[in-house]
């Protein structure tokens, strides 16, 4: 049986003048792009662009809403009710929608940024919010979430199709939350150890979590970060080499379906 694996990046995260990331580079390595809609990162020339370049290289076209926070990059956490994550959500996407539908793409998924997706990996209150907005008015999008997390299970609960995001380069706890940035450990640098992570996870279905500790994981997307130098090598090294290992390298809309 064939193991399917969607490789998906962050990007479109440029705004006005300031440019971040090689996404033109980046995209031709990756089958899912999760494109920021102008809170955290982004305007609306970058999310055009970022949208005919994933149709150009045929890869998904994902949201990535964030919290409206730029001079954070929407990494810091704010306290808001569900109503309004609701309605920031809803406004984001709707909002890159209108540029796919120019294109005459499809939006393929939806994922959060930074704080709102690790808040939603752990508070039910937010998960639930933001499945409600995306079944609102994206209910053929999957909901892209950290594996095993409240927000996968919200989605799940609102019907809608999800995906167990894993991260290819971070390091995690028992729990399965990312190990948190600020401690030495949080970022792998070796890419040997990256792609052994990597396999287990895909392969096998368990992460490192510990001195000689492993913990039971789903992956249906691996995450690749846009915004540092290394993103294009390690999306193709990391492709290349889960061909070689016999894995299909492909959108997460072609193995992830409805079922009766």
């Amino acid at each position: 049986m064939t193991v399917h694996i969607d490789i998906n990046c962050d990007l479109g995260e440029s705004f006005g003048a300031y440019k971040l990331g090689n996404d033109e580079e980046v995209m031709k390595h990756i089958t899912s792009a999760n494109i920021a809609c102008g809170f955290h990162a982004g305007d609306p020339k970058t999310m055009h662009t970022t949208i005919d370049l994933a149709c150009r290289h045929d890869v998904a076209i994902g949201a990535h809403p964030g919290l409206q926070d730029l001079n954070g990059f929407g990494r810091r956490e704010m306290k808001l009710t569900q109503r309004e994550i609701y309605d920031l959500m809803v406004y984001q996407i709707g909002a890159l929608q209108g540029f796919v539908k120019a294109a005459g793409a499809t939006l393929h998924h939806v994922k959060p940024h930074g704080a709102l997706y690790n808040m939603a990996a752990k508070d039910k209150r937010i998960a639930e919010a933001i499945a409600l907005a995306v079944l609102a008015v994206a209910p053929e999008a999957i909901l892209y979430g950290l594996s095993g997390s409240e927000l996968v299970l919200a989605g799940k609960a609102q019907g809608l199709l999800t995906a167990n995001e894993v991260f290819a380069d971070r390091t995690y706890q028992p729990d399965l939350s990312l190990t948190p940035r600020a401690h030495p450990d949080a970022i792998i640098e070796d890419y040997d150890v990256v792609m052994m992570q990597v396999l287990g996870m895909v392969n096998d279905g368990v992460v490192p979590t510990g001195i000689q500790q492993e913990t039971s994981i789903q992956a249906d997307t691996i995450c690749i970060h846009g915004d540092h130098e290394g993103a294009r090598s390690l999306a193709k090294r990391m492709r290349t080499d889960l061909t070689l290992n016999g894995i299909s390298v492909t959108k997460a809309g072609d193995f992830i379906h409805w079922t009766p």
